[in-house]
């Protein structure tokens, strides 16, 4: 299928949206000069406005030829305070309006009659008084410093804005499409339209109907059918069936099916529902029960568990003996006999979240969930909290709210990750530091320690540092309660590091108890109520004491909601805890367990469903363990049945009841309590030391010693600003500027004649671009301003003079109040020097913009004195070709000075020839004002080098070129640098090129298109389009310069779309006349492929440059 040429883009303008319509009022200059460029501002010297904002723009141009001058009217914000203007602000425009019509003066300039550089006979005139409108303009302190710069400011206005772009053609029917008599609707899908007419070649739509019948019976109704009914009915569905579809229907216009009440649950708990009625139907159904299903079906896959959930369940205990039975805090007298309720609790979070995890809550089949181990110095917190608020003399209504306090933290727990989950918010987390989430484990690790030196040494009370507690700790009988578990545990963390496997921490602690026993019953003097009285073996719970005994402790009536409600700061920095583990286990515990379709949301929801029910059940927090999963998945329990049997059998052991409490050794849960908490700090300290930055380690290190030995709750807040300042240090070392250019490295794309590239890039060392990058706030902005402050240095600003300095926000991301508060005052640094701020990369209405905005940079002050404000362009290559534009009307401007010293010397001297002794003399001869003119650095050195330029051999071509007829006189000058023959030569080649007048708008050929010409443009502007897969590029090509040379003489397709954006005249060389050429004037032929290879040179390298400063 053909395909249509591309809408090209014929305006440089802004948006459609953007383009307003102005009045036209007084011009106001851009170029504020020294007090020391002040001897030119008489001098008949045409010159160009400046808007007095850039905000708006409208026109009054300089009737003639000469160049186009912009301004608007408007009133300035006068009282313009931070954040909240007074008044609304008037929206901004690009400063890129008129650029291109600029360009196209200029380089229409270069081709004028070539006795205008030598006579000053200039196509440009002196503006009028009406033109200046008003003699305060034209004296203003704007305009004078613009003439004694000899730089001037044009710009386009907004209503330039042409009306006659060029309109998207339609895209061509295609033959299928014709074939086909009837015309698809307006709201049918693509994919409907193929699949109606598939395969058109073979079927129209009249075919279809006799080939394929329509099946569907009309008038069938489903509530009154009998025996006479069709079987195939038609009409309306009910909710219960599919939508049914006939060749008339959109295919893509399905119903939504109806969603029943238990969809949601059956959405979370997929597999529950596919086993349940599996299982249900089976159970149900006795022809189903013959012993080779009931074997490999029922008891082969429950005995091969048994492995498993033996482990799983001696975890269970262990845990429980660790952390669950500390739950509460034991060395106060109110909680010193509640170790059995916090194991029992713990037994309860288990089974809830065993339960919830193995029936499809997860997608882990065998997932083990059991509580956070981090929870412990949080209710730790929160009960001493309670019981400051409280006091001891009501222990029933302490109890009663602490463990109330410990079900609603879990409650909540739960509400925030369902919500998470539910609202797809799984991702939301991992912007979290990890750095806080590190040092909060060792903080647990460092709590874990102290406390198992409480529980060893049987303390009455916190481990703190006064006096009594030292003296306790270091006595004789207490001295080798907590040293003997310490030895222990690093034991068999050495083990462990030497040769890691499940079984050695289940036997070493099995070992111990039974080493401990045999020296207990080898020992005459030593009995178990002599080791229980001595501190160490657990006191044995009071007889009687059911399993269930921690809910007597719920006493609705006894609660204090007052002291409750103080714990809730902590219950929500326990909850935030809490939610970072899931981000963090889950996915490495589906890297561990090989499983790829782990969703976080999903497993959000199932830990929310765990906690919820489990503080409803008067239990706490839990989670799926990343270190017990791996564990029992490998050793083969990883079934949604060996999860069921793991929740059956702690179920069992909590039934079991707390008697069994009595008999174990102080010595084993101590070693479990220091191995956890020695394991967690090693990983937070020793673990991290090589792999964060030495500032990042020590936010660890302060947020472990912070929750370790003051507060938990503020350890977190501290982390939180730590890591915050740690995030401003670092960026901050990240450089904001991405890089740095001259002009004379980054210049603009358009194809300019090669006296101005020559001149340009003389002076392209007075523009300096400076490419920005990344977020802009007050920690990244300071190397900007230091950066702009020493351009303009006096010693710097004497070797380098700088005219504009273009900052490119292109891969900036957004900027803080501070960074633009700082270009403010780089702006009025910059109007000191007279060097104009440009703006590039900075889209309308974005956030960039807005910033920027709200300061008032982009505003008019009231004051005559106050900075203008800079310029703003959409891309870079707009804002440099502005920057350009400037610098060819000073380079216009010297021209016209020579010429007219010229014109005096010839009065009394034959005029002398390009080149000679005397020319280079006259040329270069002082004007009586050039004195002042040279104490300017700036000044100097353009003037310097328009002379030099001027005064290069072949660059005035010679008078005589104004008498041939064209397009002689543009080959000559177009190839004058690339070619050393002269017009006898190339005065063969003139009758094979035609004229073309090309009106704007026209599309000389599209990406594609096989080359039909060689074209030589006399006037107007080109623009020349390159969509590629890699990107989108364009340049504009201008009087003086070719176009299509490289496919043309390659004979290869169109690399770019090319249009007129002004009413051109161009001379052609067509396929056929080249052809011609070749056989008439080979030697011609030869050299005009030369010149074509050499412009492809110069275009490959124009191009890579530009790329690789925009990518910079």
């Amino acid at each position: 299928m053909s395909m249509g040429p591309p809408k090209l883009r014929t305006s440089s303008a802004a948006p459609k949206q953007q383009v307003q319509q102005h009045q036209p009022s007084s011009p106001f200059s851009n170029d504020p000069t020294d007090q020391d460029e002040h001897s030119s501002r008489g001098s008949p010297i045409p010159w160009e406005t400046r808007p007095s904002s850039k905000l708006g723009r409208a026109v009054s141009s300089v009737s003639g030829t000469g160049i186009t001058s912009s301004f608007s009217q408007r009133t300035p914000a006068r009282s313009f305070n931070h954040y909240a203007p007074h008044g609304p602000l008037e929206p901004t425009s690009y400063s890129s309006q008129g650029v291109r019509d600029q360009t196209a003066e200029l380089a229409s300039w270069a081709l004028s009659d070539p006795n205008s550089l030598r006579t000053g006979a200039s196509e440009y005139r002196q503006p009028s008084t009406s033109d200046l409108r008003g003699s305060e303009a034209w004296l203003g302190r704007s305009s004078r410093s613009s003439i004694s710069e000899g730089l001037w400011d044009p710009m386009d206005p907004l209503s330039l804005a042409r009306h006659d772009t060029i309109q998207e053609v339609s895209e061509p029917v295609s033959p299928a499409q014709k074939s086909s008599p009837s015309q698809t609707p307006l709201q049918s899908s693509a994919l409907t339209d193929m699949l109606r007419n598939s395969p058109p070649q073979k079927y129209s739509d009249e075919q279809q109907a006799q080939s394929f019948p329509d099946i569907v019976v009309e008038g069938a109704d489903a509530e009154n059918a009998n025996e006479q009914t069709p079987l195939i009915g038609n009409g309306q569905t009910n909710g219960n069936h599919p939508a049914q579809y006939s060749s008339k229907n959109d295919l893509e216009g399905q119903a939504a099916v109806k969603r029943r009440r238990l969809d949601r649950l059956y959405k979370f708990l997929p597999d529950a529902k596919r086993h349940g009625m599996s299982a249900f139907r089976t159970a149900t159904n006795p022809k189903l029960w013959t012993p080779h299903s009931l074997w490999y079906e029922a008891i082969l896959p429950t005995v091969q568990t048994i492995p498993s959930v033996i482990l799983g369940l001696l975890l269970n205990i262990l845990d429980a003996l660790s952390y669950g039975f500390i739950l509460f805090p034991l060395g106060t007298e109110i909680f010193s006999e509640t170790g059995p309720d916090g194991i029992a609790i713990f037994y309860v979070s288990c089974i809830v979240s065993q339960l919830v995890y193995s029936c499809g809550g997860s997608i882990f089949k065998g997932g083990v969930g059991s509580e956070m181990i981090e929870v412990v110095p949080f209710f730790h917190k929160m009960a001493y909290m309670i019981m400051a608020t409280m006091g001891t003399s009501n222990p029933d209504a302490v109890r009663a709210t602490v463990i109330s306090s410990y079900a609603l933290s879990s409650i909540l727990t739960g509400i925030v990750f369902y919500a998470l989950g539910a609202f797809k918010l799984g991702t939301l987390v991992n912007f979290f530091p990890r750095s806080i989430l590190t040092g909060c484990i060792g903080g647990v690790g460092l709590f874990l320690v102290l406390t198992g030196v409480e529980v060893s040494a049987r303390l009455d009370g916190n481990l703190d540092a006064s006096r009594k507690t030292l003296e306790k700790l270091f006595s004789a009988d207490t001295i080798i309660l907590w040293i003997l578990p310490l030895l222990l545990a690093i034991v068999l963390l050495i083990i462990r590091y030497l040769k890691d496997h499940p079984a050695i921490v289940l036997g070493y602690f099995f070992g111990i108890t039974i080493l401990f026993y045999i020296v207990v019953a080898a020992v005459p003097s030593l009995t178990v109520m002599t080791m229980r009285q001595s501190g160490w073996i657990f006191e044995a719970p009071a007889s009687g004491v059911p399993f269930y005994h921690f809910y007597s402790y719920y006493k609705w009536n006894l609660i204090d909601w007052k002291a409750m409600s103080q714990t809730i700061p902590t219950m929500f920095a326990l909850t935030l805890f809490g939610i970072l583990h899931v981000p963090i286990n889950v996915p490495a515990l589906g890297v561990a367990v090989k499983e790829d379709d782990v969703n976080i949301n999903r497993e959000l929801r199932a830990h929310g469903w765990s906690n919820a029910l489990s503080g409803c059940l008067g239990s706490i927090q839990n989670y799926l363990v990343y270190t017990n999963s791996v564990l029992f998945i490998n050793t083969g329990g990883n079934s949604r049945v060996a999860g069921c049997l793991l929740a059956l059998a702690t179920c069992g052991v909590w039934i079991a009841g707390p008697e069994i409490i009595g008999f174990i050794p102080v010595m084993i849960v101590g070693t479990l309590i220091y191995m956890l908490g020695i394991e967690l700090v090693i990983e937070a300290l020793w673990d991290t030391r090589t792999k964060v930055q030495r500032l990042e380690y020590c936010i660890i290190l302060a947020i472990v010693l912070i929750m370790g030995f003051y507060d938990f709750v503020a350890g977190i807040f501290a982390g939180v600003a730590l890591a915050c300042l740690n995030y401003v240090v670092q960026t901050s070392r990240k450089s904001a500027i991405r890089a740095n250019f001259s002009g004379a490295v980054a210049e603009s794309t358009v194809r300019r004649h090669p006296v101005q590239r020559r001149y340009l890039h003389e002076v392209g060392r007075q523009t300096c671009v400076v490419k920005l990058a990344g977020y802009l706030f007050f920690g990244t902005i300071v190397e900007v301003e230091n950066k702009t402050r020493a351009l303009i240095e006096e010693e710097a600003f004497r070797k380098r003079p700088i005219r504009y300095l273009v900052l490119d926000f292109t891969h900036v991301t957004g900027l803080d109040f501070s960074a633009a508060e700082a270009f403010t005052r780089m702006n009025r640094i910059l109007h000191r020097r007279n060097v104009e701020m440009i703006l590039s990369g900075v889209v309308l209405g974005d956030d960039i913009e807005k910033s920027l905005k709200m300061v008032g940079i982009l505003n008019e002050s009231a004051d005559e004195d106050a900075a203008l404000p800079p310029k703003v362009f959409e891309d870079l290559n707009k804002a440099l070709e502005s920057c350009e534009n400037e610098l060819l009307i000073t380079f216009k401007q010297r021209t016209d000075m020579l010429a007219q010293k010229q014109a005096v010397h010839t009065q009394s001297v034959a005029v002398p020839q390009p080149g000679s002794s005397s020319a280079s003399s006259s040329t270069t001869a002082l004007h009586p004002t050039d004195s002042i003119v040279y104490s300017s650095p700036r000044r100097t050195h353009l003037q310097q080098a328009a002379t030099s330029t001027l005064n290069e051999p072949n660059v005035l071509p010679p008078s005589k070129w104004s008498h041939f007829q064209q397009p002689l006189p543009l080959i000559l000058q177009t190839f004058q640098d690339l070619t050393e023959h002269n017009e006898d030569f190339w005065h063969r080649v003139v009758p094979f090129f035609t004229r073309k007048e090309l009106p704007a708008g026209t599309v000389l050929y599209s990406r594609g298109d096989e080359p039909d010409g060689f074209y030589l443009l006399q006037e107007g502007i080109l623009r020349a389009d390159y969509d590629w897969e890699q990107g989108r590029y364009s340049e504009s090509i201008v009087a003086g310069t070719t176009c299509g040379e490289l496919p043309f003489f390659a004979e290869t397709d169109r690399s770019a779309t090319v249009a007129a954006e002004k009413d051109c005249v161009a001379w052609l060389l067509t396929r056929a006349r080249w052809r011609e050429l070749e056989e008439r004037q080979p030697e011609v032929a030869r050299e005009l492929l030369k010149i074509g290879l050499k412009l492809t040179s110069e275009r490959m390298a124009a191009i890579t440059s530009y790329v690789l400063v925009a990518a910079g």
